[in-house]
């Protein structure tokens, strides 16, 4: 039995099953692949987020596995994303 307030090795975060139902009820696959190409073309000039949110995307599509701190991290560059893009 691990700690009170910490998780065990292996158990995913509770809320990365929310990340996830984010994900796919807001991002149409139309959506998915344009941040997709976005995300690689970033990648190739070497930006970080780029390549670890443009990896996970591609995973997740692809029907792989992907961590709990992965999924987490790709939900909140999305939603961060879709806000900016509506504010413009």
């Amino acid at each position: 039995m691990t700690e009170q307030g910490h998780l065990e090795p292996g158990e995913p975060h509770p809320m990365a099953h929310s990340a996830l139902r984010w994900i796919n009820d807001n991002m149409s696959h139309k959506e998915r692949c344009y941040y997709m190409e976005a995300l690689a073309s970033c990648a190739i000039e070497g930006n970080e987020i780029g390549e670890i949110c443009g990896e996970t995307l591609r995973r997740l599509m692809s029907g792989e596995p992907v961590s709990d701190r992965y999924i987490l991290g790709l939900a909140w560059f999305l939603r961060d994303s879709k806000e900016r893009e509506q504010d413009d």
